[in-house]
């Protein structure tokens, strides 16, 4: 894969990340490809461009707007309200950015080193960012393999939040358009199970999986309950002390 670089004066930074990535530096390209511009890094391919950029969210983050998200009724838990959340799966990192508007401290995994890398810049970006800088504070990005990394925290998650980002599916369905030029860096979690052993190993009080309304449960986990929306669902297992959730 290529690296465009459009503002000369990020051609340090450039360097540093076509190292990183093993990518090759390049004028120009056809084929998927990254440009690094002064508005930040994006994945580029024809007319698709995937960048990270939470002020796009800020009308979320309205108090009747944010109490009612699906994701923030399914993580809190009952009489508590300084929460550490775990993101197993953060992917560009806009659950992340929810749950951490909400007051909670999200450590945040990912695997994937392209998409890292554009949750990294993202992430940059928001803390230069003075109204945004409170929420991404909150956010702290770890880059590689969740079920290894997050036992190296000595702090304990209160809740695990996992989103596979792209489970098996029909082949007729359509990947939506936001969703297609990072569905051709990752591919469908094929360690489910692995996945969800490990984070209750991590022993918290909840784990929440985000899944598709109609799809089975996350590695045949029975849930204690789901929160359920239009398209999406929410399913919620309670561990030890969660039994105060809601």
């Amino acid at each position: 894969m290529k690296l465009v670089v459009n503002d000369p004066s990020r051609k340090d930074e450039a360097d540093l990340l076509a190292k990183e990535l093993d990518l090759s530096l390049a004028d120009s390209s056809d084929d998927i490809h990254f440009v690094l511009a002064e508005d930040g890094l994006s994945l580029v391919e024809g007319n698709l461009k995937e960048k990270g950029d939470f002020s796009k969210m800020i009308k979320r983050l309205k108090p009747n707007n944010l109490n009612g998200e699906m994701l923030i009724k399914a993580i809190r838990i009952k009489g508590r309200k300084d929460l550490l959340v775990y993101d197993m799966t953060a992917g560009m990192g806009e659950d992340s950015f929810l749950l951490a508007a909400y007051g909670y401290r999200v450590e945040m995994f990912e695997s994937n080193p392209y998409i890292a890398a554009l949750l990294r810049d993202a992430i940059i970006r928001g803390r230069a960012d003075d109204s945004l800088f409170p929420i991404v504070n909150r956010m702290n990005l770890h880059v590689g393999d969740s079920t290894l990394l997050a036992k190296e925290l000595k702090m304990r998650a209160d809740v695990i939040y996992l989103d596979v980002m792209f489970p098996q599916r029909d082949k007729k369905a359509l990947v939506k358009k936001k969703f297609q030029l990072l569905h051709k860096l990752a591919l469908p979690c094929a360690n489910e199970e692995e996945m969800l052993e490990a984070a209750k190993n991590l022993k918290p009080s909840k784990i929440v999986v985000k899944r598709p309304l109609k799809s089975l449960p996350l590695a045949n986990m029975k849930p204690s309950y789901s929160i359920e929306g239009k398209a999406i669902r929410y399913d919620c297992l309670l561990l030890n002390d969660g039994n105060q959730s809601l």
